[in-house]
């Protein structure tokens, strides 16, 4: 495997502010021509630097404008317990992120929502089901300054 270099990072920069941008405006960004960009694509893609390509939607049109983090502590971290966790979190809709965190809580939730109506309804009936919780804490957004990896 190849660790990335300069014009890798570059072509990895480009394609996170915009996945479509076509491969001779790519190329004419980081400095290559067409071909040896592409092959260069290709590579990142088959060493796992760039594992696929989506759309960012608007959230907040989409009516999804409630974000709240929900600490998730947990009664069992044994291994077992996690992987049951951490199966079962998958399944919430409504769970955009979620991180294993070292600290004085288990889990780290990013939950998207209409309002806090629905937030409540998420936390008391999917979030809190969740195998073996044993506790949460939720903290609203009141503004979203920077969000996203660029």
């Amino acid at each position: 495997m190849t660790e990335p270099d300069r014009i890798d990072h570059s072509i990895m920069r480009e394609l996170q502010k915009n996945a479509r941008i076509t491969i001779t405006e790519l190329a004419s960004r980081v400095g290559l021509s067409k071909t040896p960009c592409q092959v260069r694509m290709r590579r990142l893609e088959e060493q796992g630097y760039i594992t696929g390509y989506t759309a960012l939607l608007n959230q907040t049109r989409m009516g999804m404008s409630h974000i709240a983090f929900a600490q998730v502590t947990l009664n069992d971290t044994s291994s077992k317990a996690l992987a049951a966790f951490n199966e079962a979190v998958r399944g919430i809709a409504a769970v955009e992120q979620c991180h294993m965190i070292a600290g004085n809580f288990d889990y780290l939730l990013k939950v998207r929502t209409r309002n806090m109506a629905e937030y409540r309804q998420v936390l008391g009936e999917q979030i809190s089901a969740l195998p073996h919780v044993l506790q949460t804490s939720t903290f609203v957004v009141m503004e979203s300054v920077r969000d996203g990896a660029l």
